[in-house]
C-alpha cells in the first residue's frame, strides 16, 4: 500500500529480450546481453514489484550459497534476466542518466569501478564491449546511430523520452559484465540477510557485534531516483527510474522497513518470500507440510 501510494505515477517502462547469451571478451571477461535472434518486449517491471525484489534476492542467495554450483548460479542470474531484461548498470553508477550530454562521466561510490570519474567515451565502451554505437555530436545535441537495424530504430523511437544513455541500454549490443551481475544480486541479498540476522539475534549480540552489523548496512546507499512534477488533474510527482537496479535498489528499501508484511526467509525451501503476518515462518503451507513431515521423520527415526 505504501509504495503504490509513493508510486502511483512512475516513468518506468524497461526492456527486455526473450533470449540471452554468455559472451565471452577477447580478455576472457564474460558479458550478459541478447541473443542475435531474439525478440524485443517494452514492460512495466513495477507492475509486480514485490516479486521482482524476491526474485532479485533468491538469485543472491542461490550466489551465495557455498552449495551452489557455477551451473546453479548461472541458471539462477540467467533465470532473473530473462524475466526482467539486464539491470541498467551503466545508468545507475552515476550522478545522472544524462551523462550523454558531457564529456566526462562523474561516478558514485560503487563496487565495480574505482575511479570518481572519466571520459564519456571510455565509460560507455565498458557497455559496449563488442559493437561500440557510433555517437554524433552536434554543438549540444548528442545523438547515436542506430540506422540499418529497423528493430533498434523503432525502439529508440518508442523510448526517446528517455534520456539517451537509459536508450542506449536497451539496445542489443549492450553488455553488463556477469560477474559484476551475480556481484550485485549478492550484496542485496547480504544486505536482507544482515537485516535479518540483526534483528533475529539482537538480544544474544554484544555491542560490537551489532555495531559491526550497522556498518554492514551502511554499505547500502546508492543514487536516489530523479522525479518530474506533471500538470494533469493537479500537479503530480513522477519518478523517473532510469534504471532497472535502482528500481529494485528502492522498492527493496521499502519492503526491508515494511514491519506489518515482512520480508523473510522461508524455514522449509530457504526461499525469501513476503510473509502475511509478522510471525508467518513459511513461504506456503506447502513449505509447512514438508516441514512438519520432514521433522516427523526425523523424529521416528532418532527413537528406533
Amino acid at each position: 500500500m505504501i509504495m503504490e501510494n509513493i508510486f502511483k505515477r512512475t516513468s518506468s517502462h524497461w526492456v527486455k529480450y526473450s533470449d540471452y547469451d554468455l559472451v565471452q571478451s577477447d580478455d576472457g571477461t564474460l558479458y550478459v546481453m541478447p541473443a542475435d535472434n531474439a525478440t524485443v518486449k517494452i514492460f512495466d517491471p513495477l507492475e509486480n514489484s514485490e516479486q521482482m525484489v524476491i526474485d532479485a534476492l533468491n538469485v543472491g542467495l542461490t550466489c551465495m550459497s557455498k552449495n551452489s554450483t557455477d551451473e546453479d548460479i548461472a541458471g539462477a542470474v540467467f533465470g532473473f534476466v530473462s524475466e526482467y531484461g539486464l539491470l541498467g548498470l551503466m545508468t545507475s553508477l552515476t550522478t545522472t542518466p544524462k551523462f550523454m550530454d558531457y564529456d566526462a562521466v562523474y561516478l558514485i561510490k560503487n563496487q565495480f569501478i574505482k575511479e570518481e570519474a572519466m571520459s564519456t567515451e571510455d565509460y560507455i565502451e565498458i557497455f559496449f564491449p563488442f559493437d561500440m554505437p557510433e555517437i554524433a555530436k552536434n554543438n549540444d545535441a548528442v545523438s547515436f546511430n542506430v540506422s540499418g537495424n529497423n528493430d533498434m530504430m523503432a525502439l529508440a523511437m518508442t523510448m526517446s523520452n528517455r534520456p539517451m544513455a537509459v536508450n542506449m541500454e536497451f539496445q542489443r549490443s549492450y553488455a553488463e559484465r556477469y560477474d559484476w551481475l551475480v556481484k550485485q544480486f549478492k550484496d542485496w541479498a547480504f544486505t536482507f540477510v544482515t537485516s535479518t540476522l540483526y534483528y533475529k539475534d539482537y538480544d544474544k549480540l554484544d555491542e560490537t557485534t551489532k555495531d559491526v552489523y550497522r556498518q554492514a548496512m551502511a554499505c547500502f546507499d546508492g543514487i536516489s531516483p530523479s522525479y518530474h512534477i506533471e500538470l494533469l488533474d493537479k500537479p503530480t510527482i513522477v519518478w523517473d527510474f532510469q534504471s532497472l537496479a535502482l528500481a529494485i535498489q528502492m522498492m527493496f528499501s521499502l519492503m526491508l522497513a515494511n514491519e506489518q508484511n515482512p520480508l523473510k526467509i522461508c524455514k522449509h525451501c530457504n526461499k525469501v518470500f513476503k510473509a502475511n503476518r509478522p510471525k508467518a515462518v513459511f513461504c506456503s503451507p506447502q513449505c509447512k507440510n514438508r516441514y512438519n513431515v520432514y521433522k516427523s521423520r526425523a523424529k521416528n527415526k532418532d527413537h528406533e
